[in-house]
């Protein structure tokens, strides 16, 4: 487990996985050890560990965040067609990032086979249009990424992979910022109305 995933409570490749109930973990290398739980929601109110494994040499503490997201909703790219080419529907992406509405703080969890396809962040609508992959934001192609939303914009993702692109393999998603929510006021049970009159 490291420090992104257990940021983020990503517990998609765990370095390893205790589920006894009354598991015992030998800390044998100096270090920072990051454990969280596989429950997303549980580990995002705070079902997460950080150990320091000191040793002779002093290791710094770990920087702080840049920043502190809200937790957000996790949106598994495709659902269950995930990020590959969808025969005979070239706006299947289109489509599928239309009917959501995206938030700073959610995921998009692309999954894919990284034989057949990769994933890439590109800058600009123009880039989106042309399928320009020659100067991409970021390239993934673990098989499976978290990209998180940290900003209101426009993210544009598309493969590099010849003619998958032009078969509609490509993603614009339109980042709204934070949602303000405004409490609701403070319902009054009976007992408590008879109280306060």
């Amino acid at each position: 487990m490291f420090r992104l995933e257990y940021q983020f409570c990503n517990s998609l490749s765990p370095k390893a996985v205790y589920n006894t109930g009354h598991d015992v973990v030998t800390l044998t290398e100096p270090g920072y050890h990051f454990f969280i739980t596989s429950n997303h929601s549980q580990c995002v109110v705070g079902q997460k560990l950080v150990v320091f494994v000191a040793h002779d040499h002093p290791i710094p503490p770990p920087p702080p965040p840049r920043k502190i997201l809200p937790f957000g909703k996790d949106f598994k790219v495709g659902d269950s067609n995930e990020w590959r080419r969808v025969p005979e529907e070239s706006d299947f992406y289109s489509k599928w990032s239309e009917e959501k509405q995206f938030h700073v703080g959610d995921n998009l969890l692309f999954y894919y086979n990284d034989q057949v396809d990769d994933l890439l962040e590109i800058n600009s609508d123009l880039e989106f249009k042309s399928c320009d992959t020659t100067s991409p934001v970021a390239v993934h192609n673990a098989g499976q990424n978290l990209i998180r939303l940290t900003k209101p914009g426009i993210r544009y993702f598309i493969t590099s992979k010849i003619g998958h692109y032009e078969a509609g393999l490509k993603l614009r998603v339109v980042v709204r910022p934070l949602s303000k929510s405004v409490p609701k006021k403070m319902q009054l049970s009976p007992c408590d109305r008879l109280i306060k009159t």
